[in-house]
């Protein structure tokens, strides 16, 4: 700080100012006016008022250097604020920039950049797609516009975006492999158990056209889609994804992206986890050679008639490793087994391949699937009393499926009218299957062991619902299939930063306490001196600052401070 005495026709007066350095640009701002010449001259009983305005600032100096936090603003109720100033900045993406670092995302794209020699900076667009695919998702032109949201800001235009695009799209297979070496040396991978699931994402178009097809869509829409395939490890991370055309077999989607997976990350035991509707035989065979083994949901439904009737009996289950067996019909009022689960086991052998089926059954699990059901059953007789005219084609798990129509009469006669009733039949043969669900697997381990792992699936399908939902992945406007290609990247990478945050965290939040709690991280900023938190202090940022070594809930957060937390971040 410093003394500025302005001048003019009839006195001068003395200021207290500050010289500031944003954007590239110095200037200087006012901290205090100290008043006029002559009026400090009679306040001071004659002493001068330069000297003493001197000796003043050195004081404030000095006592700012010795506590570099207490700094005095003032303001004034008068004065207007600067036109088109931007004030207010979110700070929450920096704990996720220290992932992005922590994981070398930043030397991924320097050796791109290295590749291409292109003129614009990937390491300042990339990590603004995923910091804005986190916490403010949305088009990529409201994502540049966004960026300058953030405390560091943006030193790209637009068409610097959609050229990253391109680039990202072309080099997604290099960033994957290197960003699970890199990976490995933050923490250890458990890659001996691998999840892989398969799911669509939408387009808000009709015209099908490159990866765009028409095809099974998992959320009933009349729109184009494109299929994405998803690998996680053991612990719930990310480990690789493909795009496909949206009429693609899913079936056929998993060994391409395994193949890559053993070339690409050098990985060659494990065991891939998958649900019936990934289950085929090719599958299964592709992942019963040399150290590689499977764990895939089977179908009860679909078994052969004398393993359904081995599954459906009520006879012969065990319970842990006790040899005991159980008849589980006379479970049902025995509370103590309502959160047991009991299983069988045998080894099968079908079209060349020798694996071991497991079934379990659940109390629990049986109530929950007649709790689904009986809700189904009241909405279909709702239907059938309100609306019959809703009642149309249905799909295998729709509530509609129990609605039975009648034309003709027990006689043979056609009725003026149709008439729609609950089919008991249909429940009675659902209900057979309640409570019991299996998997078949090629692995000699306890059964127990291979139950506790086919149950982690719901992550990966969490995943998926994690970038539809919170990070809005779809419905998808980019229509090049680069561009498109791109995007998933971008949303990869983001769900792999993100479920890093949540082990970091302990796991003791919800994805929308996360990033509710990100987005809502803003700051007021006092050019030249600093920043102020404007967001509430809670347990979850209690959590964040603790988790990642730096914190921003100071009642001010200097220029000093935050200079540093950047490095930090970065190293």
């Amino acid at each position: 700080m410093r003394l500025k005495i302005t001048k003019s026709k009839n006195s001068s007066s003395l200021y207290v100012i500050k010289s500031t350095y944003k954007n590239g640009k110095h200037s200087s701002k006012i901290v205090e006016k100290l008043g006029t010449y002559d009026e400090l001259l009679k306040k001071l009983d004659g002493q001068d008022p330069i000297e003493w305005a001197k000796q003043y600032i050195a004081e404030l100096n000095k006592k700012d250097k010795e506590d570099n936090r207490k700094i005095m603003v003032q303001y004034s109720p008068t004065k207007l604020i600067e036109k088109d100033e931007q004030r207010c900045f979110n700070g929450g993406y920096l704990f996720l920039q220290q992932i992005y670092h922590d994981l070398q995302l930043h030397k991924i794209c320097s050796q791109i950049s290295d590749k291409y020699k292109f003129s614009f900076n990937l390491n300042s667009i990339l990590p603004r797609l995923l910091y804005g695919r986190i916490i403010f998702p949305s088009s990529k032109l409201a994502t540049h516009h966004l960026s300058s949201k953030l405390i560091e800001q943006p030193d790209f235009e637009i068409q610097h975006v959609y050229r990253a695009l391109e680039v990202i799209a072309k080099e997604t297979d290099f960033i994957q492999s290197e960003l699970y070496k890199n990976s490995l040396k933050l923490s250890k991978r458990n890659s001996g158990i691998l999840y892989y699931d398969c799911t669509n994402y939408f387009f808000e178009i009709e015209q099908e056209e490159g990866l765009k097809q028409y095809g099974y869509s998992k959320e009933h829409r009349p729109n184009p889609i494109v299929q994405m395939g998803l690998f996680m490890d053991g612990d719930g991370i990310p480990l690789a994804f493909s795009i496909h055309k949206g009429n693609t077999n899913e079936q056929i989607t998993l060994k391409p992206l395994e193949e890559k997976i053993l070339k690409d990350f050098e990985l060659s035991k494990f065991v891939v986890c998958t649900d019936a509707g990934l289950a085929s035989t090719d599958n299964r065979k592709f992942n019963d050679k040399k150290d590689r083994a499977f764990i895939t949901t089977q179908s009860i439904k679909k078994l052969k008639k004398h393993l359904k009737e081995w599954t459906l009996s009520s006879e012969g289950w065990r319970l842990g490793e006790n040899h005991k067996t159980y008849d589980i019909t006379k479970l049902d009022d025995n509370t103590k087994f309502a959160d047991q689960t009991f299983y069988k086991e045998r080894w099968i052998k079908e079209d060349g391949l020798e694996q071991k089926l497991i079934v379990t059954y659940s109390i629990k699990y049986r109530d929950y699937q007649r709790k689904i059901r009986q809700s189904q059953i009241e909405r279909a007789v709702k239907v059938i009393d309100t609306n019959p005219a809703k009642i149309k084609k249905h799909n295998q798990n729709d509530y509609k499926r129990f609605i039975e129509k009648t034309s003709i009469t027990p006689d043979g006669e056609i009725v003026d009218k149709e008439l729609y009733s609950i089919n008991a039949d249909i429940i009675s043969k659902e209900e057979l299957f309640d409570g019991f669900y299996a998997v078949c697997t090629n692995l000699e381990d306890q059964a127990s062991d291979i139950i506790k792992i086919n149950h982690r699936r719901w992550e990966i399908e969490e995943c998926f619902r994690i970038m539809k939902s919170e990070f809005k992945a779809r419905p998808i406007y980019l229509s090049r299939d680069d561009r498109i290609e791109a995007h998933f990247t971008t949303c990869f990478l983001s769900i792999v930063i993100f479920r890093y945050l949540e082990k970091k965290l302990g796991e003791q939040f919800t994805c929308s306490e996360i990033i509710h709690g990100l987005r809502d991280m803003n700051f007021y900023e006092i050019i030249g001196d600093g920043y102020i938190p404007i967001y509430t202090r809670t347990d979850f940022t209690d959590a964040l600052h603790e988790a990642f070594g730096f914190r921003t809930d100071y009642q001010i957060i200097s220029n000093r401070q935050m200079k540093k937390i950047f490095r930090d971040t970065k190293k």
